[in-house]
């Protein structure tokens, strides 16, 4: 991939770092081959404890931004965390061999899972990363032993309008003080930790390709998916309108639980710790 105008890679990779070392203290950091290039997965939990794939947002949001719930999440699980191939973060393209489709992503997932002998797993996303675990439990579903998808994006809802056009100069100029003021528009000014903040901003020139976008899953094949689901939505999320995306999941997933997390916004997930979410998670987990 070209590099991009104006990107640091350096203050990229210090600010991923710190963020990093918000994790437990037994981390590591694990390299694991797929078709896409190499895919690099933060660690931490019991080796033996069931695994537990955690999927990441898009934009700047990389694996380390579970820092929040990584701890309580490997009590019981052993946690595993990728960055997005083609996107920021220390994954590796195979040249362009990135995913281009929505098989291409569960294809992705497929391998990770093979990369850690895992024949199933239990497996998580917030926002982008919910939209592409949804999409691989369509596809695997004998892979996946309990899905939870936190405040997914085009999952049963599409977006806000005002949430686009607040998206757009960024979007279409990345820059750090774009991806700042959007971020403080989103979640309210002040809330955000400020070296997560700062890593969004790092990323903000990072040299990623375009993501994999389509449509949301047919609601048929929602009605067919015999996986357990947990779906969390944000009470302030400016993305989409909460309780349509809990309503319509209600609707068409035949196995799923819902939840409101109150007094936090889309993209204060998952690098925030809302009253509930660890109760909520751990629960469904050890169900």
């Amino acid at each position: 991939m070209p590099w991009a105008s104006g990107y640091d890679a350096g203050a990229f990779r210090v600010a991923y770092d710190k963020v990093l070392a918000k994790w437990p203290a037994d981390r590591e950091a694990l390299t694991l081959l797929t078709p896409f290039g190499e895919t690099r997965v933060n660690a931490c939990g019991p080796r033996d404890a069931p695994p537990l794939l955690l999927l990441p947002g898009g934009g700047g949001a990389t694996s380390v931004s579970w820092y929040a719930q990584a701890a309580e999440l490997a009590r019981t699980r052993r946690v595993l965390a990728p960055d997005l191939v083609g996107a920021p973060g220390l994954s590796v393209p195979a040249g362009d061999r990135h995913p281009r489709t929505v098989t291409d992503l569960a294809a992705w997932v497929d391998a990770l899972l093979d990369g850690l002998d895992a024949a199933s797993a239990d497996v998580g996303g917030h926002s982008y990363g919910a939209w592409i675990a949804l999409h691989h439990a369509l596809r695997s579903p004998a892979r996946v032993r309990r899905l939870f998808l936190l405040d997914p994006t085009e999952c049963f809802a599409g977006y806000k309008a005002a949430y686009l056009l607040h998206a757009l100069p960024m979007l279409l100029r990345p820059a750090p003080h774009r991806v700042r003021a959007f971020l403080e528009w989103e979640t309210g000014r002040g809330t955000c930790d400020p070296d997560w903040l700062r890593l969004q901003e790092a990323a903000a020139r990072f040299p990623a390709v375009r993501p994999v976008t389509g449509p949301r899953p047919a609601p048929e094949a929602l009605r067919a998916l015999d996986v357990r689901v947990l779906l969390l939505v944000a009470a302030n999320s400016r993305t989409h309108d909460p309780a349509r995306v809990a309503d319509r999941a209600a609707a068409t997933l035949p196995h799923v639980e819902t939840g409101v997390l109150p007094e936090v916004s889309h993209h204060a997930l998952p690098q925030s710790a809302p009253p509930g979410l660890g109760r909520h998670l751990t629960r469904f987990l050890s169900g």
